[in-house]
């Protein structure tokens, strides 16, 4: 059985992550997929932390995990280093901050073959990196519909489903061949962009929630604004280099920013748009705090009734301010 397997490269791009580097290299040790089936190729960014010590530590217990360069720094270079150095029939993207159950990397290739998928992923459940009450909420807006919107493999599925992106992703490799490489003018939402390019080529995505994986996000509140707002900026500045949209709930935010600022600056002209700007603050305002009274039931805890609104407040409003940067930068 275990020489039918098909060999899997592991490519993690990491850069600073001496807090979290070793548990996910754990979290792959402990996969009950075969050893000698699999290696684990570490693309580091030029770490200034003990990252690189750390994953040296691993290669020379293990001579599957292997530690690459990655001189340009960011994520999508990283990628791309590791797929050029990869072995694998099949390639996984996993993310240094993160940790996987341990039958993450077999069930991938289950379901790659079973659904005869292009890319396969799991469910993304995200566990607060602190145990403050600011990182706790954070953790739950990102798994909220409120907060992540349509994105299944952060607010969970039931059942299998076709999707437009998941989390990491477990490639067959001939897809790299058809689709090519990563983007390396995107420094973020490569895979988004990969992903678009996979489904326009008549690639399949499939999300399989027995796949699991743990994420830990940033845990104040200005560092997730300032994600958000990052996340945003390259979800609308990546279409100066690649002229493709995605589907519109990945503009939702942006339309609610330029709906504020536009009302707000032409109420000054006119008394009909501040009535407009007042009814878009108004109606935001009351279905933040309906979820956030509702989580805050759930939870049990009434401290998060005053936490909850500003951390959807952090999602909303820097992912829109960032896209619209984005859309001027372009212009500009």
């Amino acid at each position: 059985m275990k020489n039918n397997l098909p060999f899997v490269s592991i490519v993690i791009a990491c850069r600073d992550e001496e807090k979290f580097i070793g548990k996910c290299l754990d979290s792959i040790l402990a996969q009950n997929y075969p050893k000698e089936k699999i290696e684990v190729l570490v693309v580091d960014g030029i770490s200034e932390d003990e990252t690189k010590q750390i994953v040296r530590k691993y290669s020379k217990k293990h001579h599957f995990i292997k530690l690459l360069a990655n001189p340009k720094k960011f994520t999508n270079f990283a990628f791309n280093v590791g797929l050029k150095a990869s072995r694998g029939e099949i390639i996984m993207l996993m993310g240094a901050h993160a940790g996987y159950e341990k039958n993450y990397v077999s069930k991938c290739v289950k379901y790659l073959s079973a659904y005869d998928a292009d890319n396969v992923g799991g469910i993304m459940k995200t566990l607060p990196r602190k145990k403050t009450l600011t990182a706790k909420a954070i953790a739950i807006v990102l798994s909220h519909p409120f907060g992540a919107g349509g994105s299944y493999f952060r607010i969970g599925s039931k059942k299998p489903r076709w999707v437009d992106t998941v989390f990491g992703g477990c490639y067959k490799r001939e897809v790299f061949d058809k689709v090519g490489l990563f983007n390396e003018n995107l420094i973020r939402s490569q895979d988004m962009e990969f992903n678009l390019r996979l489904k326009r080529s008549g690639g399949k995505i499939l999300l399989a929630p027995e796949i699991v994986s743990y994420y830990y996000p940033k845990s104040r509140l200005e560092d997730f604004f300032i994600h958000n707002f990052k996340d945003g900026f390259w979800q609308t500045y990546e279409f100066k280099f690649t002229k493709k949209l995605y589907c519109l709930r990945h503009y939702i935010p942006l339309l609610f920013v330029i709906s504020l600022l536009g009302t707000a600056i032409y109420s000054i002209f006119s008394e009909i748009f501040l009535w407009l700007f007042l009814l878009i603050f108004s109606l935001y305002f009351l279905v933040n705090f309906y979820f956030s009274a509702k989580i805050t039931l759930e939870q049990g805890n009434w401290r998060y009734f005053f936490v909850m609104p500003f951390v959807f407040a952090c999602r909303h409003i820097g992912h829109g301010f960032g896209s619209l940067i984005g859309v001027i930068k372009i212009f500009i």
